[in-house]
Protein backbone atom coordinates (compact mmCIF):
# COMPACT_ATOMS: atom_id res chain seq x y z
CA UNK A 1 0.00 0.00 0.00
CA UNK A 2 1.28 3.85 -1.20
CA UNK A 3 1.94 5.87 1.92
CA UNK A 4 0.25 9.12 1.95
CA UNK A 5 3.41 11.26 0.48
CA UNK A 6 3.68 9.21 -2.69
CA UNK A 7 0.05 10.24 -2.90
CA UNK A 8 1.16 13.79 -2.56
CA UNK A 9 4.35 13.45 -4.71
CA UNK A 10 1.85 12.18 -7.35
CA UNK A 11 0.54 15.01 -7.94
CA UNK A 12 1.64 17.38 -11.11
CA UNK A 13 0.30 19.85 -9.50
CA UNK A 14 2.87 19.15 -6.08
CA UNK A 15 5.65 18.13 -8.44
CA UNK A 16 5.96 21.08 -10.81
CA UNK A 17 5.66 23.24 -7.54
CA UNK A 18 8.67 21.72 -6.16
CA UNK A 19 10.43 21.86 -9.00
CA UNK A 20 9.73 25.74 -9.43
CA UNK A 21 10.92 25.80 -5.37
CA UNK A 22 14.32 24.35 -6.44
CA UNK A 23 14.64 26.61 -9.53
CA UNK A 24 13.56 29.40 -7.59
CA UNK A 25 16.26 28.75 -5.11
CA UNK A 26 19.29 29.16 -7.19
CA UNK A 27 20.86 26.22 -6.43
CA UNK A 28 24.76 26.15 -6.97
CA UNK A 29 27.72 25.82 -4.75
CA UNK A 30 27.21 29.18 -3.24
CA UNK A 31 24.69 32.06 -3.65
CA UNK A 32 21.56 30.36 -3.06
CA UNK A 33 18.11 30.95 -1.06
CA UNK A 34 15.95 28.76 0.32
CA UNK A 35 11.97 28.32 -0.91
CA UNK A 36 9.40 26.52 0.49
CA UNK A 37 5.92 26.44 0.92
CA UNK A 38 2.68 24.75 2.49
CA UNK A 39 0.85 21.71 0.68
CA UNK A 40 -2.61 22.13 1.52
CA UNK A 41 -6.10 20.30 0.65
CA UNK A 42 -9.14 22.34 0.61
CA UNK A 43 -12.53 20.72 1.97
CA UNK A 44 -12.82 19.42 -1.96
CA UNK A 45 -9.89 17.07 -1.55
CA UNK A 46 -7.72 19.18 -3.82
CA UNK A 47 -4.28 19.92 -3.64
CA UNK A 48 -2.96 23.34 -3.66
CA UNK A 49 0.13 25.08 -2.90
CA UNK A 50 1.03 28.23 -0.90
CA UNK A 51 4.95 29.83 -1.24
CA UNK A 52 6.23 31.07 1.65
CA UNK A 53 8.46 34.50 1.55
CA UNK A 54 12.12 33.59 0.14
CA UNK A 55 14.49 32.32 2.53
CA UNK A 56 18.20 32.85 3.36
CA UNK A 57 21.19 30.96 2.50
CA UNK A 58 20.61 28.33 5.02
CA UNK A 59 16.98 29.44 6.93
CA UNK A 60 13.57 30.22 5.59
CA UNK A 61 10.25 31.77 8.44
CA UNK A 62 7.05 30.52 7.71
CA UNK A 63 4.21 33.04 7.92
CA UNK A 64 1.78 32.28 10.14
CA UNK A 65 -0.45 29.15 10.59
CA UNK A 66 -2.49 27.51 12.96
CA UNK A 67 -3.84 24.04 13.96
CA UNK A 68 -2.47 22.71 10.95
CA UNK A 69 -4.35 24.42 8.88
CA UNK A 70 -4.52 27.80 6.65
CA UNK A 71 -8.23 29.17 6.75
CA UNK A 72 -10.27 26.05 5.69
CA UNK A 73 -7.26 23.97 4.24
CA UNK A 74 -5.36 21.20 5.97
CA UNK A 75 -1.35 21.25 5.96
CA UNK A 76 -1.07 17.86 4.58
CA UNK A 77 2.73 18.82 4.05
CA UNK A 78 5.69 21.43 4.05
CA UNK A 79 8.90 21.58 1.63
CA UNK A 80 11.74 23.78 1.82
CA UNK A 81 15.01 23.54 -0.51
CA UNK A 82 18.93 23.15 -0.05
CA UNK A 83 19.90 24.80 -2.78
CA UNK A 84 23.64 25.32 -1.50
CA UNK A 85 25.36 22.27 -2.92
CA UNK A 86 28.90 23.55 -0.89
CA UNK A 87 30.29 21.38 1.32
CA UNK A 88 29.95 23.61 4.28
CA UNK A 89 26.68 23.18 3.49
CA UNK A 90 24.10 20.11 4.52
CA UNK A 91 22.06 18.54 1.53
CA UNK A 92 19.97 15.80 4.11
CA UNK A 93 17.70 17.70 6.83
CA UNK A 94 19.56 19.36 9.76
CA UNK A 95 18.96 19.10 13.50
CA UNK A 96 17.46 22.34 13.24
CA UNK A 97 15.19 21.37 10.28
CA UNK A 98 14.05 18.01 12.44
CA UNK A 99 13.14 19.49 15.86
CA UNK A 100 11.05 21.78 13.92
CA UNK A 101 8.84 19.60 12.63
CA UNK A 102 8.96 17.36 15.78
CA UNK A 103 8.52 20.07 18.15
CA UNK A 104 5.80 22.19 16.24
CA UNK A 105 2.27 21.46 17.55
CA UNK A 106 1.12 23.41 15.01
CA UNK A 107 1.95 21.01 12.13
CA UNK A 108 0.13 17.93 14.48
CA UNK A 109 -2.80 17.34 12.22
CA UNK A 110 -4.28 14.37 11.55
CA UNK A 111 -3.72 14.69 7.61
CA UNK A 112 0.05 15.93 8.17
CA UNK A 113 2.96 13.73 6.54
CA UNK A 114 6.29 15.80 6.72
CA UNK A 115 8.29 18.19 5.44
CA UNK A 116 9.93 17.44 2.02
CA UNK A 117 13.67 18.91 1.61
CA UNK A 118 14.50 19.36 -1.58
CA UNK A 119 18.85 18.61 -2.58
CA UNK A 120 20.34 18.55 -5.66
CA UNK A 121 20.56 14.79 -5.43
CA UNK A 122 17.77 13.70 -3.04
CA UNK A 123 13.98 14.68 -2.01
CA UNK A 124 14.10 13.52 1.61
CA UNK A 125 10.95 13.46 4.40
CA UNK A 126 10.77 14.71 7.88
CA UNK A 127 8.26 12.47 9.27
CA UNK A 128 6.35 14.68 12.38
CA UNK A 129 7.89 12.37 14.75
CA UNK A 130 11.46 14.23 13.45
CA UNK A 131 12.52 10.80 12.02
CA UNK A 132 13.93 11.36 8.21
CA UNK A 133 13.67 8.91 4.95
CA UNK A 134 14.90 9.57 1.97
CA UNK A 135 12.12 9.64 -0.35
CA UNK A 136 13.14 9.35 -4.33
CA UNK A 137 16.48 10.82 -6.20
CA UNK A 138 15.34 14.58 -7.36
CA UNK A 139 15.69 14.02 -10.77
CA UNK A 140 13.30 11.09 -10.47
CA UNK A 141 10.36 13.36 -9.41
CA UNK A 142 11.40 16.57 -11.62
CA UNK A 143 11.41 14.25 -14.60
CA UNK A 144 7.91 13.45 -14.28
CA UNK A 145 6.72 17.01 -14.28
Amino acid sequence: MAQQHDTILADPLVRAALQQAWRDSQPGMRGGHEEGGFILQDPNGDLRIMRWPTGSQSSIVLPPYSNCKIGESDIVATFHTHPNTGSEYLQEPSETDKRAIRDDPDLKGEFYEGEFIISQAMIYLVNPDGQVNEIAATGEIFAKV
